[in-house]
């Protein structure tokens, strides 16, 4: 029998036993823009096809945003950097499949146990208000220098002083 050359341990992947049930972490590399980076993906491996062969792929799901997410990882890839078990389930079947309906059960209950809402952004655009007509300013003549107009500031304060004390007058409009 031919030896497989491969840069992916086979030995570790295969005494790892990733088996339906269990939580695990995938670190996989990712090349974007000439650049490799590695994005890890954690879920419930819920099904386990080919055993330890050659082609052997483990399907893992997991909830991103709210959305279900299923991805199907080849054991042996090389694109795999490492793989951890995080968490291990007693489960009694061999494809977790039923984890799909289950979860969407789950939202359609939450769903019908929310109230109706009729809310939009437009309740709570601010009301404009329309600006308020401006009337047209009537600019009061400045009194002419007189010869003994205050010079000093202490001159103009006394006679501030002096037009506060006084009664204002007030401005009546006659009807047109």
């Amino acid at each position: 029998m031919q030896g497989v050359i491969t840069p992916v341990s086979t030995q570790e992947r295969t005494q790892l036993g990733i088996r339906p049930g269990d939580t695990v972490r995938v670190h996989q590399k990712v090349i974007e823009k000439g650049k490799t980076r590695i994005q890890m993906f954690e879920g419930l491996v819920i099904a386990v096809k080919h055993g330890n062969e050659a082609g052997g792929t483990f399907t893992v799901r997991a909830q991103m945003s709210g959305i279900g997410v299923e991805k199907i990882f080849p054991l042996y890839s090389p694109v795999i950097d490492k793989i951890e078990i995080t968490k291990r389930s007693k489960v009694r079947r061999a494809k977790l499949y039923f984890i799909r309906e289950k979860v969407a059960r789950e939202v359609r209950r939450q769903l019908r146990n929310m109230r109706m809402v009729n809310m939009s952004t437009e309740d709570f655009k601010e009301e404009e208000v329309p600006e308020a007509v401006e009337e047209p300013v009537v600019e009061e003549e400045a009194p002419a220098i007189e010869a003994g107009a205050p010079e000093t500031p202490e001159e103009v304060e006394a006679v501030a002083e002096a037009d506060a004390e006084a009664p204002a007058e007030e401005k009546t409009e006659e009807p047109a």
